[in-house]
């Protein structure tokens, strides 16, 4: 008997980390051909996922993708992770954390007995220690330049100097170096800072960085000298460190090096098919908690929804979270023998402008006039038809949908209705303006522009809206084409900057961290691909970090946002409408959250068989 459940998600009460998300990538033609496909049965779970890894590295700017962060979430451990109540839990089995100090804010950090690299070598303050290298920017002294088909031109600078492809504002707040003592690792910020728990965690073995970057085969000895390059400020050293530490761990298919595959957590990778599928298998030395219920999970790759329904019809997979849309709810719904359930997603859809690329919306087109530049971008904004969007796409969906006017907040969290009030976006482009987008280009003296979007094309909704906002954008006299994927469209969000002028995808909260926006919007940070850079939004970011009084949070967060209606950053569209469906004969206890990693969330708290059907979580 089919079993249908709908149910809404907790909420995320403000927009936190952001991964990318929804980048998909081929569909999985072909994938039968090969020794069934990473199919695998008895102590086996298959899920489906819409977009291929591309990095181990999910901590850098070429990594930082939903799809990379559920492999490396059951790959590797963590100090904390978040509870189905988006509550922050310390996981004691990998270590422990304990804030020391209040003024100035200390945080020391204590690996257990049991913290491991599936090589044997034990974990330790070394790995946060290359983390906080690398995040900081403390070392960085260069960065790539592009020409203009996105070649690096600065290629000898970037290898005499130190280029770590990472940018955190929160870890930027320790300045000084963290102090080593035996185990634990002391961490020292310059200034009070709210979402501390959440600012740095374990990620790359430090031990195999140095041993790669600096030549030395012995592991102990190899740590010890990427410790003290990063204690001396050996740039010598430190450039090595920081090519190892942002190239080595980006792969499209299984390694040959076996370095490259060690982990910290219940899995290790054992087989990985390009665009095809990714099987994890269970680390038999894991000494933590979190023990691997099913002894393979194999992730295969499929960015059709429909097709991705098939593959559980068929039973080639059996847990899949497709972007929703009414044919796929209807075909989910007619299968029998499944779970379904219905939810509000924590990812939201958008479209951002490149203000720093040589292209319509760039000052530096009207030789450096930025209000010439700001117009163009406002009259293009005012043709996004995101009410029409909303109703044709996503009420069929969720009949309680609305247009999400907020850029960190989302809708029915306790700050929207402020901060909605506070940033003007719904009186600036609620309505489509085609008269008002003439006017400002007539003003701007461009009054035809060509406007090149990138956004997934295997992704049939992203495809829908794409044309939905070409034809509305054309009687303004915009002219929008697609950008041609150079090689996938998440990579090219932000290596490719020089080709596309606006971006269509959305962004997914991995943590409800209310500083954590600032890594989107801030000059210069992680997710801020758009040449974007206003020091008055800085400055408020910079507040944020130390406010711990909700209310001036959403003060400073509407403010932060009214920058962004003003300089026409770009707009914000649409909650992502979820649904989740499953076989109860092979896999039970499925609890996807609210934001990242989804459907992946709680692995070690799943079961298997029939029996598990009664446990599944509501």
């Amino acid at each position: 008997m089919r079993i249908t459940r709908k149910a809404v998600l907790a909420s995320v009460a403000s927009v936190s980390v952001l991964a990318l998300a929804a980048c998909t990538g081929a569909a999985d033609e072909g994938a039968g051909d090969d020794d069934n496909a990473g199919i695998n049965t008895d102590t086996a779970i298959n899920i489906a996922w819409n977009q291929p890894f591309s990095s181990f590295n999910g901590e850098s700017i070429t990594g930082n993708a939903t799809a990379n962060n559920i492999i490396t979430y059951m790959a590797n451990s963590r100090f904390n992770d978040y509870n189905q109540d988006l509550e922050l839990v310390m996981d004691e089995s990998w270590g422990t954390y304990e804030k020391v100090s209040d003024d100035p804010l200390t945080i020391t950090y204590t690996y257990a007995d049991t913290a491991k690299w599936s090589d044997g070598v034990s974990a330790g303050p070394a790995d946060l220690l290359l983390e906080w290298a690398a995040q900081s920017g403390k070392f960085n002294n260069v960065e790539p330049e592009y020409d203009d088909e996105g070649n690096v031109t600065n290629q000898e600078a970037l290898d005499a100097g130190v280029y770590f492809d990472a940018a955190s504002p929160s870890v930027a707040l320790i300045e000084e170096t963290p102090e080593i003592d035996g185990d634990s690792i002391t961490l020292v910020y310059s200034k009070p800072f709210a979402d501390w728990e959440t600012a740095i965690d374990n990620n790359l073995p430090a031990h195999i960085v140095a041993q790669r970057a600096l030549g030395i085969e012995d592991a102990q000895e190899a740590t010890d000298a990427l410790v003290a390059a990063i204690q001396d400020g050996n740039v010598e050293d430190l450039s090595k460190i920081a090519a190892v530490w942002s190239d080595d761990w980006n792969f499209a298919s299984l390694p040959d090096d076996p370095q490259l595959l060690v982990t910290s957590g219940p899995y290790t990778i054992t087989e990985f098919v390009e665009e095809q599928y990714l099987t994890l298998t269970a680390n038999p030395d894991y000494e933590g908690d979190k023990t691997a219920v099913f002894e393979k999970v194999t992730v295969r790759y499929n960015g059709d929804p429909m097709g991705q329904v098939q593959a559980l019809q068929n039973g080639e997979v059996d847990l899949i979270s497709p972007q929703s849309t009414a044919d796929v709810l209807k075909a989910l719904e007619a299968i029998d023998s499944l779970e379904v359930e219905t939810n509000i997603e924590g990812t939201y859809e958008h479209v951002d402008l490149q203000q720093g690329n040589g292209g319509p919306f760039d000052a530096a087109t009207y030789g450096g006039d930025a209000e010439k530049a700001k117009k163009v971008r406002q009259a293009f904004l005012k043709t996004i038809p995101r009410e029409k969007i909303v109703s044709d796409l996503i009420v069929p969906l969720n009949p309680d949908a609305e247009v999400r006017n907020s850029f960190t907040q989302v809708p029915g969290s306790p700050m929207y209705d402020g901060i909605i009030e506070a940033n003007g976006q719904g009186e600036a482009y609620g309505e489509v303006d085609i008269d008002g987008a003439k006017a400002l280009l007539a003003e701007a003296g461009v009054p035809s522009v060509q406007v090149r979007m990138l956004f997934d094309p295997n992704n049939t909704r992203r495809v829908n809206q794409f044309e939905l906002i070409k034809g509305s954008a054309a009687e303004a006299g915009f002219d929008v084409v697609a950008y041609t994927v150079q090689t996938d469209w998440g990579t090219d969000l932000s290596n490719a900057t020089s080709f596309y002028d606006a971006a269509l995808f959305g962004w997914q909260s991995t943590a409800t961290a209310v500083t954590e926006s600032d890594a989107n919007y801030r000059t210069g940070a992680t997710n801020n691909y758009f040449g974007y850079s206003n020091p008055e939004v800085d400055a408020l970011f910079d507040d944020l970090q130390v406010e711990t009084d909700p209310a001036e949070q959403e003060r400073i967060l509407g403010e932060v946002e009214k920058h962004l209606v003003d300089d026409a950053f770009g707009v914000t569209i649409f909650q992502h409408p979820g649904v989740t469906a499953w076989n109860p004969a092979k896999i039970g206890n499925v609890s996807k959250l609210a934001i990242a990693p989804t459907i992946f969330y709680g692995f070690w708290e799943w079961s298997a068989g029939e029996a598990a059907t009664e446990g599944a979580t509501e």
